[in-house]
């Protein structure tokens, strides 16, 4: 069993930068492509990055390329994400997810195993 717990999000103004975590259970992040969602309540999960385990290639939304960055630690089995320039348009709650297939694809389907999600919010 994978299990994921995120941390990191909290309240920022508009412009400023958040890194948030998913630590992962022993071996996870070695094998499993993970990704981060966003993740609003009463709606569908919509893809916002993901990073491979077979060759590390990463792929983002079109809305966070150049602004969001995807990074994986295997050492401490934690997977980030880096949100620079964020703005309103960004709060949400951001969960993060593990796919035993190692696509990393945006379908939330693929994925396996979810965290239970952290808050980010962004002020004006």
């Amino acid at each position: 069993q994978v299990q994921l717990v995120e941390s990191g999000g909290g309240l920022v103004r508009d412009g400023d930068s958040l890194r948030l975590s998913c630590a992962a259970s022993v071996g996870t992040t070695g094998r499993y492509a993970m990704a981060w969602f966003r993740q609003t309540p009463g709606k569908r999960r919509e893809f916002v990055a993901s990073i491979r385990w077979s060759d590390s290639r990463t792929y983002y939304a079109t809305s966070v390329q150049g602004r969001f960055s995807i990074s994986r630690d295997n050492t401490k089995n934690t997977v980030y994400l880096q949100m620079n320039s964020l703005g309103p348009e960004n709060t949400d709650v951001y969960s993060c997810a593990a796919d035993s297939d190692d696509s990393g694809g945006y379908d939330a389907a693929e994925y396996e195993y979810w965290g239970q999600g952290t808050q980010v919010t962004v002020s004006s």
